[in-house]
């Protein structure tokens, strides 16, 4: 049936967007802090490569915009290390890798931390259980 729902589906996230309000100091610690690769700069936004998805620091143009972001979970293959390099670098982490599920084969662990801006970010690892 043409229109119908089970047509369209959104499947691929192009760009997430995170509130920010001091620019340099945010490109500063994607860019250094958490090694995100940087691409450019244009007017109040600052844009990094995460592997084919694109994530867009953004100084709100009006308090409509100007509110905090969704959580954003980077998937890591090895959370301990990463735990290590970032702290190392001075991310401040809320939580240390903690074991958030697990099943017979398959282990959920995440961490969070917070950006510069006070945004709230997450690794997360999924592994063989042990």
């Amino acid at each position: 049936m043409p229109g119908s729902q089970t047509e369209f589906s959104l499947t691929k996230i192009g760009q997430v967007s995170v509130t920010v309000h001091d620019l340099e100091r945010a490109v500063r610690f994607y860019r250094d802090k958490l090694g995100i690769t940087f691409l450019f700069s244009a007017s109040k936004m600052a844009f990094f490569d995460c592997e084919g998805v694109r994530l867009m620091l953004a100084v709100p143009e009006d308090s409509r915009f100007d509110h905090p972001a969704s959580i954003i979970y980077y998937n890591v293959d090895d959370i301990h290390d990463a735990y290590t390099i970032l702290t190392r670098r001075g991310v401040k982490f809320e939580t240390g890798p903690r074991l958030i599920y697990q099943t017979d084969d398959q282990e959920l662990w995440m961490a969070f931390f917070r950006d510069s801006e006070e945004n709230l970010l997450a690794l997360m690892s999924e592994t063989p259980s042990a």
